[in-house]
């Protein structure tokens, strides 16, 4: 079988709907399996979404009705608004990045923030939802941890979905427009993957910040501290437990804040060097990106460091260790 072959075997196996398994289904195999599940929001000045978000959660997946979720976790970054305050208010428990390995001086980056949440979640399923969601939908839970719970051989899921890049269009009315606020996956994350792992080509949102997957999976992985996590994640757990072991999730329309053109630039030179590490393991010869603003004479060069850092599998941390061995 050819890649193409099992690409397209693959998405017919291994590519459903948040409608495929209905919340009844899901709390029925909870409840055969014994598994516990964990939501964490990765949050840095999210004051404006992450109440309801987390609200949303609680009142839908967490009641005595259909307690799906056991634990929601926002995972607070330094915000110097009210994140922490609205998170707390809305039923999440919120925990501070810093609070964790405290003798390892954190580094900026929404990796470090996943890699340390590892440590401040117990469940067998950790759901990562990004914080700054509008018009959220617990279905976007529901829907990616959904094989987790019915499919004993599936490891990790991704959320599909449409992602407008204007504000409250119909991504049905708008056809292609549907799908532009995906620049750095359309321009760098899918032609890289293509080229370079071919069978991950099936997935529509390989950048998603909305997926699920087994702790025993994560914590073997390594995770760029970066922008770079998601694309990491995809590529170094299609070599770990292979195609058949992930899958993808339909669940409608994710709408969310937009970046500008630069840090869009800064972000898709992270993603080539987490590709550029997993390809060859070399040394990139200068991990910086020069960028442009007109200034009052002209141009004027700005120049930022690409994230090259990357923390260790959780499972190498004698912290982390001691904690699920207690």
């Amino acid at each position: 079988m050819d890649v193409l072959e099992e690409v397209e075997r693959w998405l017919k196996e291994r590519s459903w709907s948040a409608d495929d398994r209905p919340l009844d289904l899901l709390l029925a195999a909870k409840r055969a399996t014994g598994r516990t599940v964990s939501v964490v929001l990765p949050a840095l000045d999210e004051e404006a979404t992450v109440g309801e978000i987390a609200a949303t959660i609680r009142r839908e997946l967490m009641s005595e009705a259909a307690p799906l979720v056991d634990e929601l976790v926002v995972l607070d970054s330094g915000s110097t608004d009210h994140t922490a305050e609205v998170a707390a208010a809305a039923g999440a428990r919120v925990v501070h990045r810093d609070s964790l390995l405290p003798e390892l001086p954190a580094l900026p980056g929404k990796g470090e923030v996943l890699w340390r949440s590892l440590l401040a979640t117990s469940g067998d399923i950790i759901c990562f939802i990004d914080a700054d969601l509008r018009e959220f939908d617990a279905r976007f839970v529901s829907g990616i941890v959904g094989p987790l719970l019915t499919e004993s051989d599936v490891h990790l899921v991704k959320g599909m979905y449409d992602r407008p890049l204007g504000g409250g269009q119909d991504p049905l009315a708008h056809g292609a427009a549907a799908a532009q606020g995906g620049r750095v996956t359309e321009l760098v994350a899918r032609p890289l993957l293509n080229l370079h792992w071919p069978q991950l080509a099936g997935f529509v949102q390989p950048l998603g910040g909305e997926y699920a997957a087994r702790r025993s999976l994560l914590e073997r992985l390594p995770f760029p501290v970066g922008y770079g996590v998601e694309l990491a994640l995809l590529i170094d757990s299609l070599h770990t437990v292979g195609l058949d072991a992930l899958a993808q999730v339909d669940i409608g329309v994710r709408k969310h804040r937009h970046q500008d053109a630069q840090a869009l630039g800064r972000m898709a030179a992270t993603i080539y060097r987490t590709a550029q590490l997993r390809l060859a393991r070399g040394h990139l010869v200068r991990p910086r990106l020069t960028q442009f603003d007109r200034g009052e004479s002209g141009f004027v060069a700005r120049t930022s460091a690409v994230d090259t850092e990357e923390r260790p599998p959780m499972i190498e941390i004698p912290e982390y260790v001691e904690r699920r061995a207690a």
